[in-house]
């Protein structure tokens, strides 16, 4: 930065081997024509990491990166001013609504109101109508700077209370504000050059919501929304939004008779029906036979405990409002179950321990029970309680990367079984609270970091999200929609035993700390439920079927060698039902693949003539087996744990 002229400062800006000289304060936009763009022109730049739009004012020297409507971070921009535009018309068609904020999201945008009367279907339509007539106006989105006191002026004048708290708290002495036309929001931006770029959007959907996601606050209404730079791209979004929904595992669930969710029970408390619970005990038979042929211990434990261990754990400290209400038994404080980690810790400490020994590893399939707002709830995917797929692995520091390697290698093995073989890692660090010394934090990461770089895994850090115990390596997997689900966690703990004193006799005759690693392989078995249902549309792979085959006769002279059949499928250890209902055999079939039964048997005359099986897959094909042939067939699927 130099001086040029009185009064006037000069800074120069880089951008692909070209140098400008603009003056200070000058809007980003007049790079645009300085470097000379064409179509495509950008819509923002970034400078040393910072996201500019056009309107920002440039106050210090760099090298800027141009970002076009196909870059990755052009997607937030375009939906943050689609949430404007969203907000702009709700204020024309309803002036006595007031503002809440409006960010843009993963998969698009939202914008919560504070209105009179509940928005109605018929409402967003109508509003969607005004967004395109905001849209056509091609309004610029002005960047203005103002004291917080003429801030506080400005939408005091307006009403909107909201803007007022959210400015009370900025601590900085100015704020931004956008305007487009006679809208003018509170906001840090970046935002499009102007609304008319905001061409291929939907609204979705209307819920209420807390404001600042707190029960004691007004709840507000919020609008659901999407926007893509091009009508194509938002047509296949839509339409995977309809498939989303027609795999909806609330929707399937109901219709598959697998779970439920009664009033009677109390909301995020899931009741197992037969066939669900048919799928839950193949998932825990093949992860219990999975973890004792690699070494792993099983162990079972109480669902309350006195309160006192979550203190000595130091979850109470971190966790207290997710926890339930302690209960008074025998005068002491008693609490629901959490997690299963001072459990485990406690069976470690039952004895003494020697090097010789290690590592330990317990494992349980643990009921827990943790407090979430009901307003988060949602079918399988966020409960109250649940069952985790835990484990803890007590390790000497010469161990841990082995370790670490084998649970890495063990969560791969069991997402790849169930069908998912695209998965992104991070590696979570230090939070902002946290318990024990820095340098024992930068020697969990550091272990963390050299297994995922010497098994040549990619992965992205994911700053100041580990627990308060340790950093953690999560594994989110990608389903068929392309959605990404976190399941998969590894966890490396220095602290826990050492509030525990837990300790081992060394070579050298002397007390040792242990290491502790906390991993669970596929989360919680209510939460991998659900994305199961949702990836396979409930068409579950022929060994977790609930039913695997269906026998359909065609008429009541062949009841006698179906009843043959399902009796001999059923000592095979085959899960199979027999249809002799009279109804038409093209209605049972249709029936028959509504519960997506993997295989129906159909026994006509020709069947029985010949003791032949005609065996119609759920996919529309058409066999022609003998009875030992079939069983072979699904015998050798389901130990072959086949996906298809």
């Amino acid at each position: 930065m130099f001086g040029k002229g009185e009064g006037e400062v000069k800074i120069r800006i880089s951008c692909q081997g070209k140098e400008v000289e603009i003056e200070s304060g000058s809007p980003a936009s007049v790079l645009v024509e300085l470097f000379g763009f064409k179509a495509p022109r950008p819509i923002a730049f970034r400078l040393d990491g910072e996201l500019l739009d056009l309107h920002s004012p440039l106050t210090r020297e760099g090298e800027v990166e141009p970002i076009f409507p196909g870059d990755p971070e052009a997607l937030p921009i375009l939906r943050h001013t689609a949430a404007h535009v969203l907000a702009q018309a709700v204020k024309e068609l309803f002036p006595e609504v007031k503002l809440g904020i409006g960010p843009a999201t993963e998969e698009g945008f939202y914008y919560d109101f504070d209105a009179p009367r509940p928005f109605t279907e018929e409402d967003l339509k109508v509003i969607e109508k005004k967004m395109k007539e905001v849209v056509k106006r091609r309004y610029p989105l002005h960047r203005e700077e103002l004291s917080k006191e003429e801030a506080e002026r400005l939408f005091r004048e307006r009403g909107e209370d909201y803007k007022l708290e959210l400015i009370r708290e900025i601590p900085d002495e100015k704020v931004s504000l956008y305007r487009q036309g006679n809208f003018v929001d509170l906001c840090r931006g970046p935002h499009l050059p102007h609304t008319g770029l905001v061409k291929a959007f939907k609204l979705l959907s209307v819920a209420g919501a807390y404001w600042r996601g707190d029960e004691r606050n007004p709840q507000l209404q919020r609008i659901y929304g999407t926007a893509f730079f091009d009508k194509e791209a938002l047509k296949a979004y839509l339409e995977r939004l309809e498939e989303a929904k027609r795999r909806d595992h609330r929707k399937l669930g109901r219709e598959l008779e697998l779970f439920s969710i009664e009033e009677e029970v109390g909301p995020g408390l899931i009741l197992w029906h037969p066939k669900g619970a048919i799928v839950r005990k193949e998932i825990e038979d093949f992860w219990r036979e999975e973890h004792l042929r690699r070494g792993y211990q099983l162990v079972y434990t109480p669902h309350i405990a006195r309160r006192d261990l979550w203190k000595v754990s130091g979850h109470l400290d971190f966790y207290a409002e997710n926890m339930f209400a302690p209960m008074e038994i025998d005068e002491r404080a008693y609490q629901l179950k959490p997690m299963n980690c001072p459990f485990h810790i406690l069976i470690y400490k039952s004895k003494k321990r020697s090097y010789r020994e290690f590592p330990i590893r317990y494992c349980e399939l643990g009921t827990v029970y943790r407090y979430e707002r009901s307003g988060v709830l949602h079918g399988l995917l966020r409960v109250r309680g649940f069952t985790q797929d835990d484990a803890h692995i007590f390790c000497r520091e010469d161990q841990l990367e082995e370790e670490i390697f084998k649970v890495l290698d063990l969560v791969v093995y069991f997402l790849s079984v169930f069908g998912f073989r695209e998965y992104q890692i991070y590696l979570s660090t230090r939070p902002e609270k946290y318990v024990g010394s820095d340098e024992i934090w930068e020697k969990a990461e550091g272990a963390l970091q050299a297994a995922l770089e010497k098994k040549g895994l990619a992965y992205e850090i994911d700053p100041g999200e580990g627990v308060f115990y340790g950093p953690k390596i999560d594994l989110k997997i990608r389903d068929v929609l392309g959605r990404f689900w976190q399941c998969s966690t590894i966890q490396v703990d220095f602290n826990i035993p050492e509030r525990f004193d837990l300790v081992y006799m060394g070579p050298d005759n002397q007390p040792h700390r242990p290491i502790m690693i906390h991993r669970a392989l596929l989360g919680s078995l209510e939460r991998f439920f659900g994305v199961l249902i949702e990836h396979y549309a409930g068409a579950f792979p022929v060994w977790l079927a609930p039913v695997q085959a269906v026998i359909l006769t065609v008429a009541d002279r062949h009841q006698a060698f179906a009843e043959e059949v399902w009796q001999v499928l059923r000592e095979a250890g085959l899960r199979a039902e027999l249809d002799l209902r009279g109804e038409r055999l093209s209605f049972k079939i249709r029936e028959a693949q509504v519960k997506k039964i993997p295989y129906m048997i159909i026994i006509g005359d020709k069947e029985v003539e010949a003791r032949q099986l005609t065996v119609r897959t759920r996919r529309g094909e058409n066999l022609s087996l003998t009875l030992e042939e079939f069983v072979d067939r699904v015998k050798r699927e389901i130990a072959e744990k086949t996906i298809s």
